[in-house]
């Protein structure tokens, strides 16, 4: 069977990263002009068309992906007379790969549906480098005959592909995966400030929380920084952090709930990202609740 035309909107460190693979597994591709040209005229130099909108990228394809920062920018390249629905051809189907609120998601599924196409929504999990290798962890939800004839373009990319459920349960389970992450990795980057204070080594700490059940990835991740000095281990910046455990404390009050966890983490972020640490990974946080206790604030 020929494989499907490929459209991608979003060639970020992430999107280009999975435009790569794409080429590299054989998928025509059309991408989007952009501001940020370095990344578009790569894949250009690879065999990729470049189109000047996003109804004309999704006019030239079976199969259109986004990967983007936030659900207002989802939002605003999939709706108007120039946008995704206004171009989509019959039966495409449309993949958000990026982090989103579900409440978004669910309504441009809806306007989707309404043009004749289908949306999932599919957040990824790990780095760039994974998706150079078709490694990602993909958590895919929507109809399931759309995301059935998508799977083996996803299989391409991912390492492992997840159907999570109905519209919108990939976004949720994501928007939960990085709550969790983000918490466990501020509340570890104030361990090692609240070590200094008490003047116990970060190394020391490290040790012995490591060595009960207490040890994890993400305290790796952030003990990469805080003891040896690299912060490129946990390569997510702090002003993404602050995003995506905004869109958690969102989706609770969306429910009708309250996070009574998120606010500590949130909190923490967004007071980094106002001291102009946003562009900083998320292990860096120990250097914002170091600058915090050396100001002893009440």
């Amino acid at each position: 069977m020929s494989k499907p035309e490929i459209g991608f909107i979003g060639l970020g460190l992430m999107g280009s990263a999975m435009v790569h693979r794409l080429q590299d597994r054989g998928y025509g591709v059309t991408v989007m002009a952009n501001r940020s040209r370095a990344n578009v005229e790569a894949a250009v130099a690879r065999g990729a068309t470049e189109v000047a909108s996003a109804r004309a990228v999704a006019e030239a394809s079976d199969v259109v992906m986004l990967c983007m920062d936030t659900s207002a920018s989802v939002e605003a390249r999939m709706r108007g007379p120039e946008g995704v629905i206004a171009g989509l051809r019959p039966g495409a189907v449309v993949v958000d790969f990026g982090t989103s609120l579900p409440a978004s998601t669910r309504m441009l599924g809806a306007e989707v549906a309404e043009a004749g196409g289908a949306y999932l929504d599919a957040p990824l999990g790990r780095t760039p480098a994974h998706a150079l290798q078709g490694q990602l962890n993909i958590m895919t939800a929507g109809d399931n005959e759309a995301y059935d004839r998508v799977k083996p373009v996803l299989d391409d990319l991912g390492e492992n592909v997840f159907h999570l459920g109905a519209l919108g349960a990939g976004h949720t389970v994501k928007l939960i995966n990085n709550f969790f992450g983000m918490t466990v990795a501020n509340a570890m980057a104030e361990a090692f400030a609240m070590a200094d204070v008490a003047g116990v080594p970060r190394q020391s700490v490290y040790d012995v929380m490591a060595a009960g059940p207490l040890h994890s990835g993400m305290m790796d991740f952030v003990k990469a920084y805080g003891v040896d000095g690299d912060p490129s281990m946990l390569a997510f910046a702090i002003k993404n952090a602050a995003k995506d455990v905004g869109y958690y404390d969102q989706m609770a009050r969306d429910a009708g709930v309250s996070s009574q966890m998120a606010p500590a983490a949130l909190g923490a972020l967004r007071a980094a990202v106002d001291e102009g640490r946003g562009e900083e990974m998320v292990s860096q946080m120990i250097d914002h609740f170091v600058a915090r206790f050396a100001a002893k604030p009440g």
